[in-house]
């Protein structure tokens, strides 16, 4: 009973940083009841492991410290129940994912429970080292090491933006006969004569320019692409139905230059939210690539 109060303050810190990155945004997913029940649950879990660890090191209980990591792989399966969920939710989507961006969610939503048992074993630690200066002291200093430890390992788990990458600016649209042409680069045939008029009245599209070899290689990635259009169109909306293949919103690349042009009809005429919903759309883990670290691609990038 002793490491009682330390347990319960661990495994509440461990929850409620689960809970902190569970916050719904753009993506709506998790979006129901159902979907929070299940991950906070399964963060409760994590953080009552993390919780354990500590009175289980102090005690050298290691037969218990392994059967507690072997529980704590357990969570792998989350991963695999996340990537099942949304590609049997791809067909809905106007705008596909993309099995690129499935896979990135499913390991955020696995990572985010380690990320409660690291919580919650930094808050224990923190209040068996402050148990000598008084309860008070104690849970005061657990918690504000939960909360650091939240902040900072949601920080590190923030990856890169396309705007951090590249530089994303508008760019004109036009026809070559039936061709639509975006900054010059061929985009798509479009046959009819409503749906070119309209792409000339109501489109915007912008040109995403690589700073270096490294992001060159990464927007060159399908999987990155197709994000892109998905999260653009999930943010400023899209003028599509099902079925209207000619408006779905297309991502190409200048196999000479490297860039990428994007055009599509939003809901609202808005540059400067079309911008920044580019500009924002994250670099898919699975899409960076680093050739600039090797020697033949700081040679193919003039380095030496």
């Amino acid at each position: 009973m002793q490491y009682l109060l330390t347990i319960v303050v661990a495994t509440f810190s461990g929850l409620m940083a689960r809970l902190y990155m569970l916050r719904r945004d753009y993506r709506q997913y998790p979006s129901y009841p159902q979907g929070w029940a299940i991950h906070l649950f399964i963060g409760f879990i994590g953080a009552l492991l993390g919780a354990i660890l500590v009175p289980s090191l102090i005690e050298a209980e290691f037969a218990a410290v392994s059967f507690l990591l072997m529980a704590a792989s357990q969570f792998r399966e989350v991963r695999n129940i996340e990537r099942s969920s949304l590609e049997k939710l791809e067909h809905t989507e106007l705008v596909m994912r993309g099995t690129a961006y499935i896979e990135g969610i499913a390991r955020v939503f696995e990572a985010r429970n380690y990320l409660a048992i690291w919580t919650a074993f930094t808050a224990g630690v923190v209040s068996e080292a402050a148990h000598q200066f008084g309860l008070w002291v104690q849970i005061s200093a657990a918690l504000a090491a939960g909360v650091l430890a939240a902040g900072l390992l949601n920080r590190l788990m923030r990856g890169p933006s396309i705007g951090d990458i590249a530089d994303v600016k508008m760019t004109d649209i036009n026809f070559d006969g039936p061709i639509l042409v975006v900054g010059g680069v061929n985009v798509m045939n479009v046959g009819l004569t409503d749906a070119r008029q309209r792409y000339l009245k109501q489109a915007v599209a912008v040109e995403i320019i690589p700073r270096d070899v490294d992001a060159k290689a990464t927007l060159a990635n399908i999987g990155q692409m197709q994000a892109i259009a998905h999260d653009a169109a999930a943010m400023v909306g899209v003028y599509m139905d099902v079925g209207e293949q000619e408006y779905t919103p297309l991502v190409r690349r200048d196999p000479q230059s490297g860039k990428l042009v994007m055009v599509m009809i939003p809901s609202e005429d808005n540059q400067e939210a079309f911008l920044e919903a580019v500009s924002n759309v994250p670099v898919l883990e699975t899409a960076i690539r680093k050739p600039a670290r090797s020697v033949a691609g700081r040679m193919m990038d003039g380095g030496s």
